[in-house]
């Protein structure tokens, strides 16, 4: 898959993700937040919840993340979508 098709892929995944009505598990929610920051270099040190709690999980979240390149951030975003879609029945 080349640069393009994985940008085009990531951004269909983080469509559906966008598009479902129906709440998620957190441990999903919490992976898909940690492949997103680690995929977009989105810098999260500046925003934090106003819960502490949920701020550990999240930084946890990212910490498993560590030293994932962009490009496997991306297919591990894509790959937890296309697994929660086909397993949530």
């Amino acid at each position: 898959m080349n640069d393009k098709e994985l940008d085009t892929a990531f951004q269909k995944a983080v469509d559906s993700i966008n598009e479902h009505t129906e709440p998620f598990p957190a441990d999903v929610l919490l992976r898909l937040y940690a492949y997103y920051k680690r995929a977009t270099s989105d810098d999260d040190s500046t925003r934090r919840s106003s819960k502490p709690l949920i701020s550990a999980f999240k930084t946890n979240a990212l910490f498993q993340t560590r030293g994932m390149t962009t490009r496997e951030a991306k297919l591990k975003y894509i790959e937890a979508v296309n697994t929660y879609f086909l397993y949530r029945k």
